[in-house]
């Protein structure tokens, strides 16, 4: 049990700290080939690298950690420019909504539609919505339940879970309820506490489901009770936890006039919309999706391509005093970019002296329009193909741009194996705060 609670803490931290917002993509999964594929790379790298002592420090960790998640990020934002059973580079259709404040949409279709098909209209009636429960406001500095160990149940995502904790002699209600706010939150059981305060500074414990969306026969996503509990009760009546003061709904809406509904604000339409939902239509008003034209949809993906390049070169740099290895990468980047540099100025692609590239949209829609455009957008599919070799390559070893001492070399003329101990290094230091 203690070994779950440390790799859950070691997961959440990593996530929170290094992991970019929205990393939880599809492209994070693999089929066997390819991490077969991933584990054959590694193989071959350890067969060729020598073994090296590295610097172990946190700040190092930190680059290593973040260069990688960076590297994932930028390979999942080049993945998601193509369809998914096509080689070619920055097919993906894009999908244009007519308000993008309340229902925003992406295509995930595994062809290439015709312009113009797949068109709907959505109404919304209204929003998913998760479960909140706020207890009894009361006085910050007093206590009016006994010293003792008390507990209480709570049910959430269909399993039970048991809360202890003791009022001692001279706690308040402040102490006890910012000490429940941290236990219940760090129990990772699909529910954030938090104390919150009024204007007299009186304080209440408030409880918010992860999860939205009617469940069960009760339609709640959580239930607090010391019922049937081990120990003391009374303490669910006291800070009145079981107080449900928004009660969790599931989205209404239709698609071309038909009615559905949701646990959550994320919907799929028919297998080739990826839908959110963030507001609700009035009365005799409706969204409408549809495929963006070729151009458009071109430009789309040219933008996002140089937003995930723009941003990885960002994460890179901002090393370069800490990391001094990191200019190593810098420059290989910027390497990469210059060599196509005439060819993607002439399309609107400029680069400037920090590596950054900045994009004239008008120039790259005007030469969309222009008969052999096919022919004049191949240097872009080159270019975003030899970046994605090397967001690969870094993601495989981040530790090469580390700071590291070499202690011995392969024999170049030998027979070599792979040593296990080369990609150790980098996992180790995911963990080695917390094992």
């Amino acid at each position: 049990m203690a070994d779950i609670a440390a790799l859950s803490t070691v997961y959440n931290h990593y996530m929170t700290t290094y992991a970019p917002e929205g990393s939880n993509s599809k492209y994070d999964a693999h089929k066997k080939s390819e991490l077969k594929g991933v584990v054959n790379s590694i193989v071959k790298l350890n067969k060729d690298s020598p073994l090296f002592l590295i610097d172990n420090s946190p700040a190092t960790k930190e680059f290593a950690v973040s260069l990688k998640e960076s590297a994932r990020s930028l390979k999942n934002t080049i993945s998601s420019l193509s369809v998914e059973n096509g080689d070619e580079m920055l097919s993906k259709k894009t999908v244009m909504s007519s308000d993008d404040s309340l229902v925003s949409a992406t295509y995930i279709g595994r062809s290439s539609p015709e312009e113009g098909s797949h068109e709907v209209n959505l109404t919304i009636k209204q929003l998913a919505r998760g479960q909140t429960n706020v207890g009894n406001i009361m006085s910050a500095d007093e206590m009016q339940l006994p010293p003792d160990t008390y507990s209480f149940d709570i049910r959430s995502r269909d399993i039970d879970y048991e809360f202890q904790f003791n009022i001692n002699e001279g706690d308040t209600n402040r102490q006890i309820e910012e000490k429940l706010a941290r236990l219940i939150t760090r129990s990772n059981i699909g529910i954030h506490a938090e104390t919150i305060e009024d204007r007299a500074g009186n304080v209440a414990l408030k409880l918010t489901s992860d999860d939205s969306g009617a469940k069960g026969d009760a339609g709640l996503q959580f239930i607090v009770s010391d019922d049937k509990t081990s120990k003391a009760r009374g303490a669910v009546k006291y800070f009145g936890l079981d107080n449900v003061t928004e009660t969790p709904e599931n989205a209404e809406f239709t698609v071309n006039g038909e009615a559905r509904s949701s646990h959550t604000n994320n919907v799929t339409v028919d297998k080739i919309y990826d839908l959110t939902l963030k507001g609700t239509t009035g009365e005799n008003e409706s969204v409408s999706i549809g495929i963006k034209t070729d151009v458009e949809s071109l430009t789309d993906n040219i933008s996002h391509l140089i937003m995930g390049y723009n941003t990885f070169m960002q994460s890179a740099s901002k090393y370069l005093d800490s990391q001094p290895q990191s200019r190593a990468l810098v420059r290989e980047m910027t390497g990469l970019s210059s060599g196509f540099g005439n060819e993607l100025e002439s399309l609107g692609l400029n680069f400037g002296s920090d590596g950054q590239i900045s994009l004239d949209k008008n120039l790259i829609q005007q030469t969309a329009n222009e008969e052999d455009s096919l022919t004049k957008f191949d240097n872009i599919r080159k270019f975003a193909n030899n970046i994605l070799d090397k967001a690969n390559s870094v993601a495989l070893d981040p530790l090469k741009y580390t700071d590291k001492r070499i202690v011995a070399y392969k024999n170049p003329n030998g027979h070599n194996y792979a040593s296990p101990y080369i990609t150790s290094n980098y996992s180790g230091m995911m963990f080695s705060s917390y094992c």
